[in-house]
């Protein structure tokens, strides 16, 4: 099967998928190499890896990668109107992905875990999915419409939105943020539209045992930034025993093996084929 053809099979199953998040390219080949079988771009990772910079609508088109299993990539708004969002569309599905969300937030964006959210008009919001579906070639790529209305106009109205997108073609639903268990489990009740949780750590919804979430019927649970706060957890701490000691031999055991880094990012595949068409040459003169 395609990978989008795959993700999509992984999604109807309902089945709580686990989807570990990058923040880089080399952070999405551990995913791949740990053996998932979907990897998630994000975009809050991206923006504060890549460019230094919050998740305000900073990180675009340009600092999304595709690897070779399934990716799911943060699409934030869109990127503007209905047009720009069927322009995005078409972007992302010939870089490759296999599904992306689109949120109903005002440009800029913010994180959905932080505070101050404004939305557009639910009928923009529905109108900007329909544009999504709409401008797809490939009918397995799975549109994922994202609300943060919980944070912007309430709990309720959040359902009415993720009812609209439904309505108007999404594939999944990701309503952002619910507070507590007991509307964890209403968004769960609410909808037959396969559902995404976003576990973030240190965010506002609780972090339930994965088989709590998958007895409740969600698809994805995507763990966003993780692999981000791990990895800078462990350079932090490198960093501040190099400081301390004014050393790094003692710190061996911190290091990815060199050859191992260097077959993680192909050097050793490049290097032979390389060899191989230095062969071909030779054999030709």
């Amino acid at each position: 099967m395609t990978p989008r053809r795959t993700l999509r099979t992984l999604v109807e199953k309902k089945q709580g998928l686990v989807v570990p998040g990058a923040y880089d390219g080399i952070s999405a080949r551990l995913v791949q190499q740990a053996g998932f079988p979907v990897v998630y771009m994000t975009g809050y990772g991206t923006a504060a890896s890549r460019l230094g910079l919050p998740d305000l609508g900073f990180a675009g088109l340009a600092e999304m990668a595709v690897v070779d299993i399934p990716l799911i990539a943060d699409a934030d708004t869109g990127y503007g109107n209905a047009l720009n969002v069927r322009r995005t569309v078409q972007t992302y599905e010939a870089a490759g992905v296999a599904a992306l969300h689109i949120e109903d937030q005002i440009t800029p964006k913010r994180c959905g875990h932080l505070s101050g959210h404004q939305v557009i008009p639910r009928g923009e919001f529905a109108g900007k999915i329909r544009a999504a579906v709409e401008a797809r070639r490939d009918p397995d790529l799975l549109i994922i419409a994202r609300t943060d209305g919980i944070s912007a106009v309430g709990f309720d109205e959040a359902l009415r939105r993720g009812e609209a997108a439904a309505e108007a073609g999404a594939d999944v639903l990701f309503i952002e943020a619910p507070r507590d268990e007991a509307q964890v489990e209403r968004v769960a009740r609410a909808f037959d539209t396969p559902l995404l949780y976003n576990y973030a750590p240190g965010g506002r919804s609780p972090l339930l045992p994965f088989r709590q979430l998958r007895e409740l019927g969600y698809a994805i649970i995507l763990l966003p930034v993780d692999t981000l706060l791990v990895g800078v957890q462990a350079i932090r701490a490198f960093l501040g025993e190099v400081k301390t000691r004014d050393d790094v031999l003692a710190l061996k055991d911190r290091y990815m093996n060199f050859r191992d880094f260097n077959e993680l990012i192909g050097v050793t595949a490049q290097l032979e084929l390389a060899e191989r068409y230095r062969d071909d040459a030779r054999s030709a003169t």
